[in-house]
């Protein structure tokens, strides 16, 4: 008699897990060849805050181009747009004295222009999203020069450069910073306790349930990366205000994928676009809403990186979208779209970062770093498309 081995519900559930949490794998092993690398380099603690502070506007880039990414396409223009939200507030600080309040909102203003102007001839005209985005790109960069003057705009003000640069309080003790030890303590209690009550609902409405092992397991790993990320900022200056400010942004839209109607219907888009519409999603919609987000979200990444270096210069936000869509696929989206989480393109653009770090502190020369970003996107698309050929 033919032996046939059917996988337990058990087994399926692990395989899911072991998938989820293989980027949290390479960003350790990522992280721990740079360390042999580096001599130790980048486990000091001015390195691991600069992986965020030098790495913030990546993360809010990375968040907002995965809701591109689920629908399929990318959006090109995101760094010439943040360019330009820039440049609008620096030259509205420096050469017309308007407080820094008002030239965040106006960032902000110009970014959610720049998407609903995407959103517009993506759903209403439906031209291909490549195509508009490309425009955008080229014309973002063109009006930056011309806002700018082809000249760098600053120093900005503390009221501005703040939002980057800033810290919160901090309670030393043995040179160590108690709210930073207070909010790993915090976090990792709310780890165990939501895997614990994950595992309760399971049980309770008979579905299939991790392993206790192997559950205690990730755990170990999630809070010890945590809880090492949080020592080193408190053997530093503390928590950085950007830290918030990226926390803040990723919870909202964590949430917003997972918990609420817009957010199934943007899966539902890029799973299958013309059963999505034919079952009463609103496609042009939801396009229009995905890339006037991405604008928003470029006000705001514009926000951080002109704060960061106390000025707007023409040439800000070179490269970023590519940085941005590398981290969506490296944190395992599918090019096809219709898979991926934000987690997911946090630890990709985390991978990014530690890699535009690590290669900086070992004296990579900067095309060498092009060299390996791009291996890296490679070998990310690459395993997806594998794995899809190899499941079909």
């Amino acid at each position: 008699m033919e032996n046939t081995a059917v996988k337990s519900p058990a087994q399926k559930k692990v395989n899911l897990s072991l998938k989820q949490y293989g980027m949290v794998l390479a960003l350790i092993a990522v992280y721990l060849i740079f360390a042999v690398i580096t001599g130790g380099k980048n486990l000091a603690p001015m390195t691991v805050n600069n992986i965020i502070m030098q790495n913030g506007y990546v993360i809010i880039l990375a968040v907002g181009m995965l809701l591109c990414v689920l629908t399929g396409n990318v959006d090109l223009g995101v760094g010439s747009v943040v360019a330009t939200c820039g440049a609008v507030a620096g030259t509205l600080i420096v050469d017309f004295g308007v407080s820094s309040p008002v030239a965040m909102l106006a960032s902000l203003a110009v970014g959610a222009l720049f998407g609903a102007f995407v959103g517009f001839f993506v759903s209403k005209l439906e031209i291909p999203p490549f195509i508009v985005t490309l425009a955008t790109m080229l014309m973002g960069r063109g009006l930056c020069y011309v806002i700018l003057q082809a000249q760098t705009k600053g120093p900005l003000p503390d009221s501005y450069t703040w939002v980057s640069t800033g810290f919160l309080p901090t309670i030393k003790v043995g040179g160590v910073d108690m709210i930073c030890i207070a909010v790993a303590v915090v976090i990792a209690v709310f780890v165990v306790l939501g895997d614990l009550r994950s595992q309760a609902v399971a049980k309770k409405n008979g579905l299939p349930t991790i392993h206790t092992w192997q559950l205690a397991v990730k755990d170990i790993v999630i809070i010890g990366i945590e809880g090492f990320f949080f020592y080193k900022l408190g053997c530093y200056n503390g928590i950085p205000i950007m830290l918030i400010l990226v926390a803040v942004v990723v919870a909202i839209y964590h949430f917003i994928t997972t918990q609420t109607v817009a957010g199934r219907q943007i899966y539902a888009m890029g799973g299958n676009a013309k059963a999505a519409r034919l079952s009463g999603i609103n496609t042009q919609k939801v396009f229009f809403w995905v890339y006037a987000n991405m604008g928003l979200l470029c006000g705001l990444a514009g926000i951080v990186l002109s704060a960061r270096n106390a000025s707007a210069t023409p040439k800000a936000g070179d490269g970023f979208e590519m940085d941005a869509i590398a981290s969506c696929y490296i944190g395992g989206a599918a090019t096809s779209g219709g898979v991926g989480t934000i987690v997911g393109a946090v630890v990709g653009a985390f991978i990014m970062g530690i890699l535009n770090i690590g290669m900086s502190l070992a004296g990579f020369d900067t095309n060498v770093q092009k060299i390996v970003k791009g291996a890296v996107l490679l070998g990310a698309v690459t395993v997806d498309l594998l794995s899809k050929r190899k499941k079909g």
